[in-house]
């Protein structure tokens, strides 16, 4: 016997309080997007954004309204979070009751298009805004402590862009920086080539795209700054541009690609104090001693996996529908910035102390 019935009708009416009864019943499943919005009043980036992406010198309010640069600013943490689309955060905008909430939307009101956030989002990277942002909430948690500037933590995730597809001739140029003479013939097929990603290959395993770069504190878990590469760029070329000032005299942690006697002058440099797993070579392993030694740095220097982690799997993987460096740039910015923002959130719903 069947256990559908054809003959199903639906029990009930659609009420006035149905969007609310539904927001509670998210609520206590555990809704991120409540939980974020309960401890960050994201006005705080209203100044900075209203700043560099209003038309201040407009004399007249006719024409549309543009969507208020706050909303549309978390509708880029939406996607970061979810690892949506354009088109696919617009689709999850009008369907689902918590983005609404988050954003702030009723029912019926107007829903920004995919072409609207693809604008709003060139616009606040062409302006320079997401590193200044992403600097703003740092001071955030610097003021509350949650950087503690005890020991630092470097490596480097790879950011998946897409493939490719080129001549041998077209490749051999992009590689050796000449890419941008290429297809000036047909120049909307130019826009759709990417000539600053690039392949590697890391454990047997090929690669395209960019590499995200970060320093992360090793208590609070908190990205403290970060570099975008493309991925043929080995993780210790970004070293000494992730250091700074108020690294000197900590413990400074890293996996063996950080040794080597440049890295070790960088290191030097900034007075840290080199917890780095130390490397075996081709007739001269390591010793047990030095084993040890790995095995205790890596209690810690595994910390910064969690970040990445957490990011590839709460954030629904770490892959760009992007083209250039200059976009790659700005959405692995808004990815770190995603990030810190659910980290800070996490530590105070744990009350979480270091």
């Amino acid at each position: 016997m069947s256990i559908f019935n054809n003959n199903y009708k639906r029990q009930g009416k659609i009420g006035l309080f149905d969007n609310q009864e539904a927001s509670e019943r998210l609520s206590k499943m555990g809704n991120p997007l409540e939980k974020i919005n309960a401890v960050i009043d994201f006005e705080f980036f209203r100044t900075s954004l209203e700043s560099k992406l209003l038309n201040n010198a407009k004399k007249n309010n006719a024409g549309a309204k543009p969507f208020d640069v706050v909303m549309m600013f978390k509708i880029l943490i939406l996607q970061r979070y979810f690892g949506l689309g354009d088109s696919q955060v617009e689709f999850q905008i009008i369907d689902r009751i918590s983005f609404k909430n988050f954003l702030g939307l009723e029912t019926g009101d107007k829903v920004p298009d995919e072409k609207t956030v693809w604008l709003f989002r060139e616009n606040l990277t062409n302006s320079g805004l997401i590193p200044l942002l992403f600097n703003q909430f740092i001071e955030f948690l610097e003021d509350k402590n949650l950087i503690l500037n005890e020991g630092k933590m470097v490596d480097a995730s790879f950011t998946i862009a897409p493939r490719q597809r080129n001549t041998k001739d077209e490749n051999a140029k992009i590689k050796k920086g000449e890419g941008d003479d290429l297809w000036n013939d047909n120049q909307n097929k130019k826009k759709h080539k990417d000539i600053d990603a690039r392949w590697t290959k890391k454990n047997g395993e090929n690669f395209y795209g960019y590499k995200n770069h970060a320093k992360v504190d090793t208590k609070s878990k908190i990205i403290n700054t970060y570099l975008v590469t493309d991925a043929s760029v080995h993780d210790s070329q970004a070293l000494e541009s992730l250091l700074d000032e108020k690294d000197k005299g900590q413990d400074f942690y890293a996996d063996s690609a950080y040794t080597g006697q440049k890295q070790e002058e960088i290191i030097e440099k900034f007075n840290l104090v080199n917890k780095v797993h130390e490397k075996g070579y081709r007739g001269n392993p390591l010793t047990e001693e030095q084993k040890a030694n790995n095995k205790e740095k890596s209690k810690t220097r595994a910390r910064v996996e969690h970040v990445f982690g957490f990011m590839e799997q709460s954030m629904n993987g770490l892959t760009l529908k992007s083209i250039g460096i200059k976009r790659a740039t700005g959405i692995i910015g808004l990815i770190n910035l995603t990030y810190n923002l659910f980290r800070f959130e996490q530590i105070k719903r744990l009350k979480l102390t270091f």
